[in-house]
């Protein structure tokens, strides 16, 4: 039998799922998540403008150092706990029988949030870049191109998400195989981007720009104090440096688990973590004109920072801008591949969930496609939600900060809860796997945890000033109104009957 189905028979759980993922394709799931242009490109301009390229790349250095506090303690848990559902179940077994009731039922709901929250950044981010593709393709904004109008745009929208939940009712080894082209599309392409962006732009920035120059710009986002323009100028980092929780949804379909998910989850923080900052630096370098970059006469509308800034190097050097569109297809493909691991993701836990009886109507979305034995009612949920949280685009500007920090808030804050309970309970309860911090486990789960909160505290604050209906962060209303509705039904009703994980097979016996 395999250390992983052991481990799983141990904690309660018959082998239901295909096991078929190897180390690599779980971290080729868990890299495709976190990604390499999601995370980085949409934010990017916004983080720009507040306090310059500076703070942009010591932001990201700073990040990086506190998410392997996360990470590290995410992987510790992940060897003890192989089960899809991951963060859910962590917390149920790591918290107190009194607590591991309310402990789950609070992580199963921040992380379903987030998940599909984090469909919702894919596909607005997916959409963004191919706007602008179809902008350069039919000239530019100054010579008549099209620049798609919200209805389209919310085409583009609801039709990456279907075509996500399509694929994802195929056989597992079909999406691994997909996060493996993923992998090496996002490793390839930003190389290419990575390598010849500085070389193609006829000017470069000089070091001392990149690693000091220190720029705010109040009158764009009314915003003065220095202090708070740097915290707001991290958030590119802080959003893109998650996700690598993606390979513990999926340890009950992969191979020695208690060893391959540790492995997955620090190895995409490993990587990118490198690769991010050299993408970073290469944008950076490339600006050929920073006010220029958010004129809403230029090339891209000022629509998109990164757009305009490919736009100029490749039209500077050869004069046309079939170069910005192969790399900007490129980033594209990498918001396709990211939002369908995140789809992949989203729909394990809500099957976790639905087979613990936590969401109305379990039986319906807990249920196995008969053919593939993929949560395909799970999948089709997920993208439902997706696209409603998608509607507000025809009519509000702010749409994806909203559904960035509700994304951030929920996916990370679904980490504080399991971290947190590790941190608390006693050292002898704690059933080590392979992957073991032994001393070490409590400092390291103790900065994780204050950096989880310390995260999801600066994704509430306004992002510009002053505040209006087009400019209002309403995260903290959505949030604050559906976690409430959550909590109030686990105060009036859940509580009484929501144990957390259900066992489905008997230890004692071997029956199920």
């Amino acid at each position: 039998m395999d250390s992983g189905e052991k481990r799983l028979n141990e904690l309660g759980y018959k082998q239901e799922l295909r096991r078929e993922m190897t180390l690599f394709k779980t971290f080729a799931i868990s890299f495709s998540t976190m990604t390499l242009f999601t995370g980085i490109i949409p934010l990017y301009g916004s983080s720009l403008l507040y306090a310059g390229p500076a703070s942009l790349v010591w932001g990201w250095v700073v990040v990086s150092f506190f998410t392997w506090f996360v990470g590290l303690a995410m992987a510790e848990i992940c060897s003890s706990f192989p089960t899809t559902g991951s963060l859910y179940f962590w917390a149920a077994h790591l918290a107190s029988p009194k607590w591991g009731p309310f402990a789950s039922w609070c992580c199963a709901w921040l992380e379903t949030i987030g998940l599909i929250a984090g469909m919702g950044t894919q596909a607005y981010a997916g959409s963004q870049t191919l706007q602008s593709i179809i902008l350069l393709c039919t000239g530019t904004n100054k010579d008549g191109g099209y620049f798609a109008p919200k209805w389209l745009f919310l085409c583009m929208y609801i039709g990456l998400t279907i075509i996500w939940a399509v694929l994802n009712t195929f056989a597992l080894e079909v999406i691994a195989f997909i996060d493996i082209i993923s992998m090496w599309w996002q490793v390839a392409g930003g190389l290419v981007i990575i390598i010849m962006l500085p070389l193609v732009a006829l000017t470069t920035q000089s070091a001392s720009y990149v690693f000091t120059h220190f720029e705010m710009s109040p009158e764009a986002t009314g915003i003065s104090s220095k202090p708070y323009a740097v915290i707001l100028s991290f958030l590119v980092s802080q959003y893109s440096l998650y996700g690598y929780d993606s390979a513990a949804h999926l340890t009950e379909e992969t191979k020695g688990a208690d060893k391959t998910g540790p492995i997955a989850i620090l190895s995409s923080i490993g990587i990118i973590s490198i690769f991010g900052w050299a993408l970073i630096l290469a944008l950076c370098f490339s600006i050929q004109d920073f006010s220029y970059l958010y004129d809403k006469s230029n090339e891209t509308a000022g629509a998109f920072v990164p757009a305009q800034i490919l736009y100029d190097a490749f039209h500077g050097r050869y004069h046309n801008s079939t170069g910005a569109i192969i790399l900007l297809i490129v980033i594209w493909g990498s918001f396709f591949f990211g939002g369908l691991s995140v789809t992949t993701s989203a729909a394990r836990v809500v099957y976790a969930l639905s087979r613990d009886k936590g969401i109305p109507f379990s039986s319906i979305w807990r249920q196995l496609h008969p053919k593939h034995k993929v949560p395909s009612n799970a999948v089709w949920l997920c993208a439902a939600i997706c696209i409603i949280l998608g509607l507000p685009i025809l009519k509000v500007n702010v749409v994806f900060t909203a559904i960035t920090s509700i994304c951030t808030i929920g996916w990370v804050g679904g980490y504080a809860v399991p971290i947190f309970a590790r941190m608390v309970m006693a050292e002898q309860k704690f059933n080590a796997g392979p992957f073991y911090l032994g001393k070490a486990s409590r400092p390291i789960c103790l900065i994780a945890f204050l950096w989880i909160c310390y995260t999801c505290s600066v994704f509430l604050l306004p992002t510009f000033y002053p505040i209006s209906w087009d400019t209002f962060n309403y995260a903290p209303v959505a949030l604050g109104v559906g976690l409430g509705l959550i909590m109030l039904w686990w105060l009036l009703d859940a509580r009484k009957w929501f144990t957390g994980p259900v066992r489905n097979i008997d230890n004692e016996n071997g029956k199920v």
